[in-house]
């Protein structure tokens, strides 16, 4: 099922345009950004406003229709974050360039979505140039 327009833009406007688990500012990237549903439809995930994250092309496909992944310090199953339900700060450090997962979600997260890939050091480093990194509110 398509997303309308009009909702994409509104969950662009609300994630300030700024993937909701990485960060990474949608303003100068070659590729649009795309609208996550959180729960996957597969998984009964509805298409509101509630259950959509904006979501860069890594997240977005890293993520795919998962909603848990393995915790690397305990080895047990995580939730993987949840925008709508999780403060991002609570979950999550930012160490430089380099994102920690500082709870079971936050761990299982920056693994299963590879939030400290090579890509995003590089993109993170360039951002820190044009002063779009740190993410505002992200500690």
């Amino acid at each position: 099922m398509s997303i309308p327009v009009s909702l994409r833009k509104r969950v662009a406007r609300r994630a300030k345009h700024r993937c909701e688990y990485c960060g990474l500012s949608q303003i100068g990237q070659a590729a649009t950004f795309h609208v996550d549903h959180v729960i996957p439809q597969v998984a009964g995930g509805m298409s509101n406003m509630e259950n959509l994250a904006l979501a860069c092309i890594h997240c977005s496909l890293r993520k795919g229709a998962r909603q848990n992944a393995r915790d690397p310090h305990s080895g047990r199953s995580a939730r993987l974050f949840h925008p709508r339900e999780h403060s991002w700060n609570h979950h999550f450090r930012l160490m430089g360039f380099r994102l920690k997962g500082i709870t079971a979600i936050g761990r299982a997260t920056v693994e299963a979505l590879n939030l400290n890939s090579d890509e995003h050091q590089i993109i993170r480093t360039f951002e820190k140039r044009l002063r779009r990194h740190p993410p505002p509110g992200h500690l």
